[in-house]
């Protein structure tokens, strides 16, 4: 277990000191804002709490340093941009870190601040709130805005349906993270204010499995009211399982740990179990970046009682607006060069009965853009970009409508130059544009050679600024942003140059109907 360090007395510095319901806290000024890290929203998930609901953080006496990064969520390295490298973890993980401009209330306007959350991604296995790309530096001193991040249970930790095979004890296992996110927001809503936060203003957000969990967060009904707005980059509602097949994975993964018991189980060392969780995946064939992986969400009882598609189709979350899209290239961060005309075949034959007619849909624009034959991974990554994202986005939006919800949608076009051009409008690239982070250490490597896009990057994230701060997306650089409504299809297309498009790739849309629903 990874030990708090702790203070008593009054700090003899001008570190900034806040009193929230559990305590006092000391965090520290950085870059011109104030940063509060590591703070515990919930008890530690260890011990007879694991596997179990998160609990209510306990109070502490004197003043906790906060001023350190808590450890990520136990996890395997990672791959994909923002987890390249081993990160320090401990099962002690449910903690998260605040970026405020200022503890006092906003010196604009003499009010509490609006708040963002933001919910990080990786396949629900990997990935922690602390990552640089996720510094809410710039939302706070450009935006005015408090930036949280957090971290949550990943993995069999958080997504693993044991209460099918083990009991009513383990019924909530396979959204054990999704509870950790909404205990997170909560704590956001009762301590917010102490950072000089609204707890009336709150947008929560994410990207890929964040994005999934955002979108999962406005389908279940027990979460109306707990937030205001969401932002959802590159994920919707279609990534989740079913109770049996909830069921059927939770079996191979005890059958991986050797058929333990129930205290077996609760005793069982960590590695133990991310060893077991990736012994699933591999037989799986998950981890290609084309597949789901085999812990995420479990949907069938009381919290999230049916699929978040049909939970959304039938008007839940249709009270909070919503900004959402996805990237031009999303697949092409598992790599294009490899995918060979089989392997087109594959990801085509999985996606459609008339694979022929699919293709040549895409051949048609793909040619179109490129000189020469198209080679099959960029078939393939166009294709299957549209399936895993695109379209889910699309649907998600059109489910919404239905009743009157308020949609914006985007599409991040911008090709970066790394990899020889083989990298394009990647999947999470998007990221450190909305957060105006591309100066951070490691983002060169995947933006490439050449000038940074810092007027795109501005572009973008005031962008995201007005939309937390106003409930709209336009500005004056961009002009006038309209809602995604199926009329019009609006959709903000971001690029060197940002352009207001009209029912984009119609034929590409119309591939998809009745495919993915």
């Amino acid at each position: 277990m990874t030990e708090i360090p702790h203070t008593s007395g009054t700090p003899s510095d001008d570190s900034p000191v806040v009193r929230i319901a559990q305590g006092d806290l000391r965090g520290r000024h950085r870059r011109g804002v104030q940063l509060f890290a590591g703070i515990p929203y919930a008890a530690p998930p260890t011990g007879p709490r694991r596997f179990r609901a998160p609990e209510p953080a306990q109070p502490w006496d004197g003043i906790r340093d906060a001023r350190r990064f808590g450890p990520a969520a136990p996890q395997l390295p990672g791959e994909g941009l923002t987890n390249q490298i081993p990160v320090p973890w401990d099962e002690d993980c449910l903690t998260l870190n605040v970026v405020t401009p200022s503890c006092e209330p906003s010196e604009l306007d003499g009010a509490l601040r609006p708040v963002y959350v933001w919910i990080h991604g990786g396949a629900y296995k990997h990935g922690q709130g602390s990552t640089p790309w996720y510094d809410g530096t710039s939302f706070a001193a450009r935006g005015d805005v408090v930036v949280v991040t957090i971290n949550y249970r990943l993995g069999a930790l958080g997504f693993c349906n044991l209460g099918s095979h083990l009991g009513d004890d383990f019924a909530t296992c396979g959204i054990n993270g999704t509870l950790d996110q909404i205990a997170a927001v909560k704590w956001v809503r009762e301590n917010v204010a102490a950072f000089g936060g609204d707890p009336d203003r709150i947008t929560i957000g994410g990207e890929s499995a964040g994005a999934f969990s955002v979108s999962n967060l406005l389908a279940m009904p027990s979460t109306r009211g707990l937030f205001h707005q969401a932002i959802a980059q590159s994920g919707a509602l279609h990534h989740t399982f079913d109770p049996v097949e909830g069921k059927a994975i939770a079996g191979e993964f005890l059958a991986a740990l050797g058929q333990p018991t129930a205290d077996e189980l609760m005793a069982a060392h960590v590695d133990a179990i991310l060893e077991a969780q990736e012994q699933v995946s591999v037989a799986r064939g998950q981890g290609t970046g084309r597949s789901q992986e085999p812990f995420y969400p479990v949907w069938g009882h009381d919290l999230l009682p049916d699929d978040p598609r049909d939970l959304v189709a039938g008007g839940h979350g249709s009270d909070v607006p919503l900004l959402t899209g996805t990237n031009e290239d999303e697949l092409s961060l598992w790599g294009v060069s490899a995918v060979d005309s089989a392997g087109l075949a594959d990801v085509v034959g999985r996606t459609t009965g008339d694979p022929e007619a699919m293709l040549e849909v895409y051949r048609q624009r793909l040619g179109d853009e490129r000189t020469g034959e198209v080679a099959p991974g960029w078939l393939a990554c166009a294709i299957g970009s549209d399936k895993v994202f695109g379209i889910p986005a699309i649907r998600h939006a059109e489910y919404r409508h239905a009743h009157d919800a308020v949609t914006w949608m985007y599409r991040f076009s911008w090709d970066s130059r790394a990899f020889d051009g083989l990298f394009g409008a990647a999947h999470a690239l998007e990221i450190p544009f909305s957060f105006n982070t591309i100066d951070r250490p490691g983002v060169d490597v995947f933006l490439g050679p050449g000038d940074r896009p810092t007027t795109l990057a501005e572009t973008m994230h005031d962008a995201w600024i007005s939309f937390i701060r106003n409930g709209d997306p336009s500005t004056s650089t961009l002009g006038e942003w309209p809602p995604y409504t199926p009329d019009d299809r609006a959709v903000m297309e971001l690029d060197d140059e940002c352009v207001l498009l009209h029912d984009p790739r119609p034929n590409e849309r119309q591939a998809w109907e009745g495919i993915v629903r």
